[in-house]
């Protein structure tokens, strides 16, 4: 399961750095269809640029954030536990790995930000804020679905009622049993043989 949760991570992380790829591989001048591609990526190109200082501290905020998020799904699902709701249980301990494995991929992410601002790279610095920034609404996302759980008192509202109504218009007398049997006549000649050859 976490190996399918990290690729889901790289597949996210891929469209990301493609779109951010796109976006600045516009032409910026002329007209025509090359201006109107540029001016549908205009919301992205002018993300405000962060110092590689202000990243860090931003970075900072999203860690703690994320574990924020963590620690509210893990006493739901403490709660869940303690109340024996084994579909809230599962359905939260699903969420908080997944958030989990988003903390740990974002404090990755922080150290390698750390270092391409010690180097002074902020194409890199840029890089690793972006996935930051996935990240921190992917644990916000999980942490909504937390929310939405559903437990066993929810999904169950009460115990089961089978009514049985019997038609009246069906007959009284037994129709079960079977009609006679009729053996067929006995042979009296045997049958051809399968080949004319003796």
């Amino acid at each position: 399961m976490r190996l399918g949760v990290v690729l889901r991570w790289i597949a996210v992380t891929a469209f990301v750095l493609g779109a951010a790829g796109s976006a600045t591989a516009q032409p910026a001048g002329g007209g025509g269809q090359g201006q109107a591609q540029a001016d549908a990526q205009v919301g992205f190109e002018r993300r405000p640029q962060l110092s590689p200082q202000d990243e860090l501290n931003q970075a900072e905020a999203i860690l703690s954030r994320m574990e924020q998020a963590a620690t509210t799904v893990r006493r739901q699902l403490d709660t869940a536990r303690v109340a024996r709701d084994v579909v809230k249980s599962l359905c939260l301990s699903d969420k908080l790995s997944q958030i989990d494995v988003a903390s740990r991929s974002a404090k990755d992410r922080q150290g390698a930000l750390q270092a391409a601002a010690q180097r002074n790279d902020t194409e890199l610095a840029n890089h690793e804020f972006t996935i930051l920034t996935v990240l921190r609404q992917r644990a916000e996302q999980l942490s909504a679905e937390a929310n939405q759980c559903i437990g066993e008192e929810v999904a169950f509202v009460g115990a089961t009622q089978v009514t049985t109504v019997i038609d009246p218009n069906l007959p009284v007398e037994d129709m079960t049993g079977y009609p006679p049997t009729t053996e067929p006549p006995p042979l009296t000649e045997p049958p051809p043989p399968a080949t004319p050859y003796k």
